[in-house]
């Protein structure tokens, strides 16, 4: 304990007060530590032999206690001892008073699960003459050491507080950037807490974009990281600052529809794109983190790819409309064998109808007379037609869509969206609207006018190859196209294109769909949700029916 503090100890809770500062804590073992503090005082685990194996109870009740009384009493340094990572926990213990400003707190323990212990914290966090109390619960795991055998606290920074990740931190301080009132195309206020997808790009666009909306910071309690990319998380206000407004392209009813629509899975993503401006209508995720894997996803997008395979051949030459004759086997060889889905088979067809039913070899056998030039071909489509390739600047992190040159029978993959290609929602929905709107328009959240950023251009497409696309896309939503049963409840001018996306080691394909709506495009993807249109379409139909 250091010098001059006092002890108090009622109905079991122990309060410490040093220097007016003051941690409190259970005390359910001899004085504060056992023996007076120390690192690891008072354990099973300090005498004897070398123990190993898991910790039994005892250490784990002594060890939890004796870490959160470390903890509670502001001694950093000696908390950090008793986990098996010192040297990364000591810096965010003994930032809880120094930089979170946390004045004084309350850590409860809880009955041991295993070998978890679970915990509440009443804090109170005071800065320049504000205090505010703060709650909030977590919980930690007691381990062997390797090298000591004694037992420790696991580190993880969640034991600090459930939100921290390895390479953040809790900070007391004037906000990084003034609140927002974020609303969307039509002034409707778009908050958190009604649209819960939308906490990672709001706080984005309150960091990037706060200081031109015309607010003032306030003092807040936030989670900050050492990636330039994460924006701040406020977990408490101590004095509010002035919101400025800020327009984005959102639209509350999209919107609306795609939180709704990702909830039935338990890992989608959804992407609406308005065709004639690339403005972004609708993001959301189900599970919500602070990771967008709408718009930072990369996986593999299966047969949506078709779409830009299709064009590649059209460029090319190897077909010169929707009506062109192509071979659908049930089986190609391109180094390895190729299948379609249970090794269907149409013969002689056209290009239009292999797209409605999503062939995989009229997707690749064509191709082979491109001899060398094949591993670069697709890349270069997706670049010059689709913007694919190029860096985008949405007003939000976004990850850009990849088509790398390959070789061998990856390239026969790519044609059919698998190998090394990697998307996400907003990429393929992207793809999609260009095909709507003839051109591809970046993508973008708000207006480019906020910070004059440099937007993406691609080539239009040819007309003779738009309207082929076109048609081969309203051949897949229609009729006997792959796509017709999810869009069925569509209005409109409308097409589409299905995608199953195979996942090493994973059993069911990943569900990937894109759409059309007159002026909405879309694309969705659930994990393993199997064929495109069984999980991922009646996703991307809720929201264009929306729009």
């Amino acid at each position: 304990m250091r010098s001059g503090a006092k002890v108090a100890i009622v109905g079991g809770v122990f309060a410490v007060v040093a220097g007016g500062v003051g941690y409190g804590g259970y005390n359910l073992f001899n004085g504060l530590t056992g023996s007076g503090g120390g690192t690891n005082a008072g354990t099973k685990s300090d005498t004897g032999p070398r123990k190993t194996g898991p910790p039994s109870a005892d250490e784990i009740e002594d060890t939890a206690k004796d870490f959160l009384a470390a903890w509670a009493e502001g001694r950093g340094p000696q908390a950090a001892q008793l986990t098996n990572n010192a040297t990364e926990a000591e810096p965010l213990l003994s930032g809880y008073g120094e930089q979170a400003h946390v004045t004084k707190a309350v850590i409860t323990p809880g009955a041991a699960v295993g070998a978890k212990v679970p915990f509440t914290v009443e804090a109170t966090v005071s800065y320049e003459g504000t205090s505010k109390p703060w709650s909030y619960s977590s919980e930690l795991t007691v381990v062997r050491g390797l090298t000591t055998g004694k037992a420790l606290v696991d580190w993880q920074p969640s034991v600090v507080h459930p939100k921290l990740t390895k390479g953040t931190s809790l900070v007391t301080a004037e906000a990084a950037a003034p609140p927002i009132k974020a609303v969307d195309k039509n002034g409707v206020e778009l908050t958190a807490e009604k649209y819960p997808s939308l906490a990672p790009v709001l706080g984005t666009l309150r960091e990037k974009y706060g200081d031109k909306a015309g607010g003032t910071p306030g003092i807040e309690l936030a989670i900050t990281s050492s990636d330039e990319h994460m924006p701040d998380q406020t977990l408490l206000t101590l004095t509010k600052g002035k919101e400025g407004t800020l327009q984005t392209y959102l639209d509350a009813g999209a919107q609306a529809a795609a939180e709704k629509a990702v909830k039935k899975y338990s890992k989608a993503s959804v992407v609406a794109i308005e065709p004639s401006t690339g403005r972004i209508r609708a993001v959301a995720n189900n599970p919500v983190t602070e990771f967008n894997t709408a718009l930072q996803g990369a996986q593999a997008p299966g047969s949506t790819m078709k779409i830009v395979t299709a064009a590649m051949m059209l460029d090319k030459g190897l077909v010169n409309g929707p009506n062109s004759p192509v071979e659908c086997p049930a089986t190609v060889v391109w180094e390895r064998e190729f299948h379609n889905l249970k090794d269907f088979s149409l013969g002689n067809t056209t290009l239009k109808r292999a797209f409605a039913r999503s062939c995989n070899t009229s997707f690749i056998k064509p191709v082979k007379p491109l001899g060398a030039d094949a591993g670069n071909a697709l890349g270069d489509t997706a670049r010059k037609y689709f913007g694919i390739g190029e860096e985008w600047q949405a007003g939000v992190v976004t990850r850009d869509g990849s088509v790398p040159a390959s070789t061998g029978s990856e390239t026969a993959a790519s044609y059919i969206g698998q190998g090394r290609i990697q998307m996400n929602a907003l990429n393929v929905a992207s793809i999609a609207a260009t095909v709507k709107g003839g051109v591809f328009r970046q993508p973008v959240i708000v207006p480019q006018s906020l910070d004059d950023r440099q937007l993406a251009r691609a080539t239009p497409l040819p007309g003779s190859m738009a309207g082929t696309l076109r048609q081969l896309m309203s051949a897949a939503a229609t009729g006997e196209g792959t796509a017709a049963g999810a869009m069925a409840p569509v209005g409109g001018v409308k097409g589409a294109k299905t995608g199953s996306a195979e996942v090493d080691g994973q059993g069911d394909s990943n569900s990937w769909f894109t759409g059309y709506a007159d002026d909405l495009a879309a694309a969705a993807v659930v994990d393993s949700g199997g064929h495109g249109g069984d999980a991922a379409g009646p996703v991307v139909a809720a929201v264009l029916n929306a729009g």
